[in-house]
């Protein structure tokens, strides 16, 4: 795909915009705490774009504890986990956007480009609101609407959707190797954040690197 042909940006949120991955993190390690599995740096990066229910079970399973609790107890607690992520969703500011992109956000709207979100976060709207970017974000994939999550390529479909754009208009940014994944299956072009996300078409060891330019440079 060339650079030329690309007319919209479909961004994940957590890691890519916004470091709220550390709130999950902060919110899941007092869940682990709670229902007793041991919190591990390899049980953390397991989580990573993994859905509320899919990272409840993760952790249960950690801990040998599956089979501890109803499927009504396990809804409480991932409501439990979301209620502790929300408040600290509530301190964010503009400041807690990532370095390079507000930047990046802006040449894509002083260029007319399409932009949506698409992260499999129900809490997506809040911390862009926090945030204050809310307005450069013509649609939000709803993720209580996606049937797979990511490393399928429904998120990343619907993205596509929404801009009424053809698969092949489209690059989506993402931080986790599921991300990637799902950009590469739905036909898109893949930006990835981070030294280890081998299977990205376009590279940046972290998000102060990207530019338009620089994605150009990288496609050519």
């Amino acid at each position: 795909m060339k650079f030329e042909d690309l007319k919209g940006f479909a961004f994940d949120l957590d890691g890519v915009i916004a470091d709220t991955a550390r709130f999950h993190g902060q919110a899941w390690h007092q869940l682990a705490d709670k229902v007793g599995t041991e919190w591990t740096p390899e049980l953390a990066d397991s989580l990573k774009g993994v859905s509320r229910m899919d990272s409840l079970e993760l952790i249960l399973k950690a801990g040998g504890h599956e089979n501890d609790y109803t499927q009504e107890q396990k809804e409480a607690l991932a409501t439990e986990k979301n209620d502790n992520y929300i408040k600290l969703v509530e301190t964010l500011t503009p400041a807690d956007i990532l370095p390079g992109m507000k930047n990046l956000l802006d040449e894509l709207k002083d260029n007319g480009y399409h932009i949506v979100l698409a992260s499999a976060s129900k809490n997506a709207p809040k911390v862009l609101k926090y945030l204050q970017i809310t307005d450069y974000f013509e649609g939000i994939v709803d993720p209580a609407k996606l049937s797979h999550g990511k490393p399928d390529p429904e998120i990343y479909s619907e993205a596509a959707k929404l801009m009424n754009l053809p698969a092949n208009q489209v690059a989506g940014l993402e931080d986790a190797q599921a991300g990637v994944e799902s950009i590469n299956r739905a036909g898109e072009v893949s930006i990835g954040f981070g030294a280890s996300l081998k299977d990205a078409a376009v590279k940046f060891d972290n998000t102060s690197e990207v530019s338009l330019a620089a994605i150009k440079e990288q496609m050519a």
